[in-house]
């Protein structure tokens, strides 16, 4: 990979944590985005809400950019793949299946959320394999929902992990962050237009901030 990511051992095995905010596994050349919400400027739009259009079409350049930089063969979503019911409009629809016919070889897995319970398995023509969380490959167990799986690292999403940094004069900025945790790591949300919360690091974690195109580990001062 490059310098601009940050490669990290989770379980004995080797995984890259990607500027693109996208995690790789390079063993099973394997890349894993969480929380892609495809659409949700439409559902937004469909509710009479005005929001810029773009965020879908600009997500997958960066997913089409990520997967050639990695050289993934497989690519699985952790949950929230699509927004809501009603962001499945022809434009959106039409974009995710232009992306994937430009990849044709990869296998695409997608890891049920929240909101893929609301918006519905993306059609069949996309070849896009549908399964429940967790799915387990050892050592991990793959899923949308951060939770304690036995004798599993767990890589999960949901909840568009993000720390704020303290700058000269008091100046505070909030960055999308991968946080990593002895049983298991949560991954950025890949979407541009999800929000994020804050982390709340104990003292065994570490946070790996996506900030200026490159992985910072950051050390967060802690109040005893």
């Amino acid at each position: 990979m490059e310098e601009r990511d940050a490669t990290l051992d989770f379980a004995g095995e080797r995984v890259v944590l990607m500027a693109d905010r996208a995690l790789y596994w390079p063993r099973l050349t394997t890349l894993f985005v969480a929380d892609a919400h495809f659409g949700k400027a439409a559902t937004f739009r469909a509710s009479g809400i005005f929001v810029p259009r773009g965020t879908t079409a600009d997500a997958l350049t960066r997913l089409d950019e990520a997967v050639v930089r990695a050289g993934a063969t497989r690519l699985v979503f952790l949950g929230d793949l699509l927004h809501a019911r009603e962001g499945r409009s022809p434009e959106t629809l039409r974009l995710v299946a232009e992306w994937r016919s430009a990849h044709p070889a990869l296998e695409v897995v997608l890891v049920r959320g929240n909101h893929d319970r609301s918006a519905g398995d993306p059609p069949e023509s996309l070849g896009i394999g549908c399964v429940d969380a967790p799915m387990i490959e050892w050592p991990f167990a793959f899923t949308h929902h951060p939770k304690a799986i036995d004798r599993r690292y767990v890589l999960a999403g949901h909840v568009h992990p993000a720390v704020r940094l303290s700058g000269p004069g008091r100046q505070h900025e909030r960055f999308l962050c991968f946080w990593v945790r002895p049983s298991g790591a949560v991954l950025p949300a890949f979407g541009d237009f999800t929000g994020s919360g804050l982390v709340d690091p104990l003292e065994d974690d570490r946070v790996f901030a996506v900030a200026g195109g490159s992985v910072v580990e950051v050390v967060l001062e802690r109040v005893e």
